[in-house]
């Protein structure tokens, strides 16, 4: 089974370690465009046999998040034909499923003929950094499901048409054949917040990557918290994490916030762009 991976990095080397020890057992492809890191995080990248290194295109030269939002609905299509399925994720987003190995998982899917996979959102946190040997799925487990990271990582470039991605991917719009499971048991554990002071600095810093119509769509304001707001925005998922190891959680029951994807107005507008990218693919050209 082949699968490849797509995303941006931008300064991430503390991280990286992390990221390639969760995916590299089970990812053939890493697609990495970067954003103009000045740590080290190009040398790990370039160091990764299995890393393409490219540059970040800004497709709109005033937007990170709209250029960030193109790529992401763009990239994946050069995989169709030799890759079964494909990731697309930030560096410090895991996808896991409990209990059962993400290639046993996904060859579930694929006899199951399921196409798109959303994953239920948890916001990880712990107030100590990892230790370089960690492995953060099985050491740092304590999580607060948060719908704004349920997002749409996982699918099979072969049958989708089309991801339509809104801003952030926090939502998607998937056209083609589009198939979801049964029972959602993917999970994105999003490792931002791990090190107090370190998570703090690294969110204050990306508000510099912005650029004007980012800041005209007030896109900026979860970055410009004070230590003080930071602190309270940590505070209110460690009151609600849950341990995502413990044998008895039932994600698809346990996360109890609204998905996107089992919406029936969703499903109504999701229609709306499927008969419209039919109609679109009919169109001489």
């Amino acid at each position: 089974m082949q699968i490849h991976l797509y995303t941006i990095c931008w300064n991430e080397a503390d991280i990286l370690p992390f990221f390639f020890r969760h995916y590299d057992p089970w990812v053939n492809r890493y697609v990495v465009y970067d954003n103009g890191s000045s740590d080290e995080s190009l040398d790990i990248l370039a160091k990764h046999p299995r890393v393409e290194l490219r540059q970040f295109p800004w497709s709109n030269p005033d937007s990170f998040v709209l250029s960030q939002q193109n790529l992401y609905n763009q990239t994946w299509k050069e995989s169709r034909g030799s890759a079964d399925w494909v990731v697309i994720t930030a560096i410090d987003e895991h996808l896991h499923v409990p209990g059962i190995g993400m290639l046993d998982y996904i060859g579930r899917c694929s006899r199951a003929a399921v196409t798109c996979v959303p994953a239920l959102g948890f916001q990880m946190v712990s107030e100590e950094f990892p230790q370089p040997h960690e492995t953060l799925r099985l050491t740092r487990t304590q999580g607060a499901p948060w719908r704004h990271m349920s997002k749409l990582s996982l699918f099979d470039p072969n049958v989708v048409e089309e991801t339509c991605y809104e801003d952030g991917r926090h939502k998607a719009h998937p056209a083609g054949r589009v198939i979801y499971p049964q029972r959602d048991e993917l999970l994105l554990l999003h490792y931002k917040l791990i090190g107090f002071e370190r998570s703090y600095l690294h969110n204050s810093r990306e508000l510099s990557g912005l650029r004007s119509y980012d800041h005209a769509q007030n896109w900026q304001r979860p970055y410009e918290f004070s230590r003080e707001q930071f602190r309270r925005h940590w505070n209110r998922f460690a009151r609600d994490a849950v341990d995502i190891s413990d044998p008895k959680l039932r994600p698809w029951v346990n996360h109890r916030q609204k998905r996107w994807w089992r919406s029936k107005i969703f499903n109504l507008v999701n229609q709306m762009f499927q008969k419209y990218h039919r109609i679109r693919s009919r169109r001489p050209r």
